[in-house]
């Protein structure tokens, strides 16, 4: 029998952002089990669903950060959310850059494949565009926080309390250390709402829609061009993120303003004006970010049921948002608008978009789907008598890399847990890409073939 040669096992790029994050996972746990990171002792479970949340971006926890970690594990905590925000690939080129080592050929294929790019040219640049970018917005939502928490704190710990909830936020996070309740005490304040907000959306973005705006404005700028040309120039996923954020975000505002007017355990006691913000605010947060204003648990039956949509759908693609994200729905809905009306093609903007990106759209919304009903059916198998709306909300928080809970995620077992932390794992690499795992290298000659035609009857 050979013996196995290590030097010819080699990781596709999918491989290696899934391996990425395990390793910095468990890392981070190690980090927060530690003596050093706590106030009290923790199990390892709770030290590794913690940095699962962390380093996924997610929110859930089976503790509060606040009360059982210390300033050490509290600054591990938040270098484990920077990390699963920018992503393991940036990481990795950030550190490259400060040692001055070179980037590879290689390497920058994987970057081109981890961002879907074009092209091979000006990779790093990009990666440098996306570093700067994510710290100065950090740095402009922390500053903008310090006019509330330094008042409240004091400036040292107002200061580093603002830094750690603008990195989250941008990160789409979620995870707090003000206590067990989130932002709710914070239901009114317009800094701390509007702030959290813009943050949330900028990293929801993405990075090359960021990209492809600065570029544009910078453009038309420099050319002196028509302010309506910036909108025309745009890039066609540019466009369909920016409109679909904007119907996803409105249409939710007016869901839970609606459904939650008259709630007096959410925000019926509120008056307008404060209602109407709470419910920008939620309509935000049930995106992809975790941050509450209002009680989860309190929400009515429909809000929870269009919380789990919006989770389902989430951010768009390239940020630091979970979900099936924003351009792969409107792909969908375009898809069946173009078969309504008898299209050939799927049209947008007079554009077409590929076959291929159409098949790998419904790839993704099947596959997430698939993983959420496992989710739901499990913890709902090991949660004998537990809601299952609030089971539904959960598994989706989770799958979605949200982070809001109905109160749940501390009273379940610890199968129950366990099913989160896959459910959050899978969420932020995303679904296709465990199955690519599994599925290793692409087999060139399969793709090749070319089979008899066959019909099969639908619907």
């Amino acid at each position: 029998m050979k013996s196995l040669n290590y030097r010819k096992i080699t990781l596709n790029t999918m491989q290696k952002i899934a391996l990425g994050f395990l390793a910095v996972i468990l890392a981070g746990a190690i980090f927060l089990w530690l003596p050093i990171s706590n106030q009290r002792p923790i199990a390892f479970v709770d030290a590794l669903f913690t940095a699962v949340s962390a380093v996924c971006v997610t929110g859930l926890v089976t503790i509060t950060p606040a009360a059982q970690f210390t300033a050490i594990g509290k600054g591990g905590l938040l270098v484990l959310i920077q990390i699963g925000g920018l992503g393991v690939i940036a990481c990795m080129v950030a550190f490259f850059l400060v040692i001055k080592k070179r980037i590879t050929v290689k390497e920058r294929v994987t970057i081109q494949q981890t961002y879907n790019l074009d092209t091979l040219t000006g990779l790093v640049q990009f990666i440098r565009r996306i570093l700067w970018g994510t710290f100065i917005v950090e740095g402009v939502g922390a500053f903008f926080y310090t006019f509330k928490f330094v008042p409240e704190m004091g400036f040292l710990k107002g200061v580093c309390y603002s830094i750690f909830h603008a990195v989250s936020s941008f990160c789409n996070a979620g995870i707090d250390i003000l206590g067990g309740s989130s932002y709710m005490e914070y239901v009114t304040s317009p800094v701390i709402n509007f702030t959290t907000m813009f943050l949330i959306v900028a990293g929801g973005l993405g990075f090359t829609v960021w990209y492809d705006v600065y570029k544009n404005i910078k453009c038309v700028m420099k050319e002196k061009q028509p302010a309506r040309r910036m909108v025309t120039r745009l890039s066609l996923h540019t466009k369909i993120v920016l409109c679909m954020t904007a119907v996803l975000l409105f249409t939710g505002f007016l869901a839970f303003l609606v459904l939650e007017y008259r709630n007096p355990a959410t925000m019926g006691n509120l008056n307008l004006g404060e209602k109407m913000l709470a419910s920008g605010f939620q309509s935000v947060t049930v995106r992809t970010a975790g941050f509450a204003t209002v009680s989860q648990s309190g929400l009515t039956a429909g809000s929870k049921l269009v919380g789990c949509i919006l989770m389902f759908v989430g951010g768009s693609p390239a940020g630091t948002a979970g979900g099936v994200k924003t351009t792969t729905v409107a792909m969908l809905l375009l898809t069946c608008v173009g078969v309504i009306k008898g299209k050939r093609d799927t049209e947008c903007f007079g554009r077409r978009i590929a076959v291929s990106t159409v098949r790998s759209g419904i790839a993704i919304i099947c596959l997430t789907f698939m993983f959420w009903l496992a989710g739901v059916v499990m913890i709902t198998v090991l949660e004998p008598g537990t809601d299952f709306l609030d089971i539904m909300y959960e598994v989706t928080s989770a799958l979605g890399t949200v982070g809001l809970t109905p109160d749940l995620t501390p009273k379940l077992c610890r199968g129950s847990q366990a099913v989160l932390m896959v459910l959050m794992y899978a969420g932020r690499i995303g679904p296709v890409t465990m199955a690519l795992v599994f599925a290793g290298r692409a087999n060139t000659a399969a793709q090749l073939r070319d089979l008899p035609e066959k019909r099969i009857m639908l619907g």
